[in-house]
């Protein structure tokens, strides 16, 4: 153990002790309904293969190369950093291995089989460098989505007793990290390749898309039963302003409202003179709704978060 592992025990005693034995009580609680949960948790975590899956496949998408390629980018630095560097220069031992307390704790959870050294938790730096890219690409409707399951991730390593939660605290600043850094170098990449897009190389790299060269049409999900447009409506409820108790009005009193303006539209059409409609804008006065004018689509575009447009959609 160095000194710096030493030091680490000593000064994060209490916050380390004080969840861990809150996750072992959570465990004696629910008599270990939880395990098998959190085993699976780890388990989808288990060296970043989800995440290295995902860059794949968006890689071979032309609309979504930009978001594989920082997916795969962050999740390579924070493995650089805690598997290669951080870990074996701190060769902090797993909490089991050094108090009997824990190494109970560890047995009552199915003594799940862990090798290496503690600080920081990779599992917890892989998805946190995942997370951190998509949220980064993809905008800050997915911030809370990403908080929630890298919060779920460390919880498991600490239910398990495979890490202490200053080594998953760590973890997640060391991911978060290397997504934001990720992102920075996708950014500088897409632009040099944009810039010299007349090289056929490097269109090859920004247009090859692998759905033109399958023999069979892949499925596609809708927009409105995508997780994107789920996240959507959940970001529209919590940022819906409240209303004021003293505003609301029942049901009844709203009902009586819509029929006097049904009942005034109709006379205003039938005794209002003929007037001349705006060439901008007509107002369809019965039915209650604006018309857009002659060669407008009416539709409204929004930018697609991402460093690159293609040309598919996915």
């Amino acid at each position: 153990m160095s000194s710096t592992a030493i030091w680490l025990n000593e000064a994060f005693y209490g916050f380390d002790h004080g969840l861990l034995s809150l996750y072992h009580g959570m465990a004696e609680l629910l008599g270990g309904l939880l395990t098998p949960l959190m085993r699976l948790i780890t388990l989808v975590g288990e060296k970043g293969l989800v995440f290295f899956l995902l860059a794949f496949i968006f890689m071979l998408c032309a609309s979504k190369r930009d978001l594989g390629v920082c997916i795969f980018g962050a999740v390579c630095c924070g493995a650089l950093i805690t598997n290669i560097i951080l870990k074996d220069a701190i060769a902090r031992p797993r909490p089991f291995e050094g108090l009997d307390e824990y190494y109970q704790w560890w047995v009552f959870v199915g003594s799940p089989a862990e090798d290496g050294f503690s600080f920081p938790s990779g599992h917890v730096t892989a998805c946190a460098a995942g997370m951190t890219a998509i949220w980064t690409m993809k905008g800050k409707k997915w911030l809370a989505p990403s908080a929630i399951i890298v919060f779920l991730m460390a919880l498991s390593r600490n239910y398990l007793m495979a890490h202490y939660p200053s080594d998953v605290l760590a973890a997640a600043i060391v991911g978060c990290f290397s997504g934001i850094v990720a992102w920075f170098i996708t950014q500088l990449i897409f632009r040099f390749l944009n810039e010299r897009s007349d090289i056929p190389l490097f269109q090859f790299a920004l247009d090859f898309d692998i759905r033109d060269v399958l023999p069979f049409e892949l499925p596609r999900i809708s927009q409105s039963g995508s997780v994107a447009a789920f996240f959507d409506k959940i970001y529209v409820l919590l940022h819906r302003p409240a209303k004021k108790p003293g505003l609301r009005r029942k049901a009844a009193e709203i009902e009586d409202e819509d029929a006097d303006m049904k009942t005034y539209s109709k006379a205003s059409v039938r005794t209002a003179p003929a007037r001349e409609e705006a060439p901008a804008l007509r107002r369809n006065v019965s039915a209650g709704r604006h018309e857009a004018p002659a060669g407008s689509s009416g539709k409204k575009t929004r930018s697609r978060p991402g460093a690159y447009k293609g040309k598919h959609e996915l």
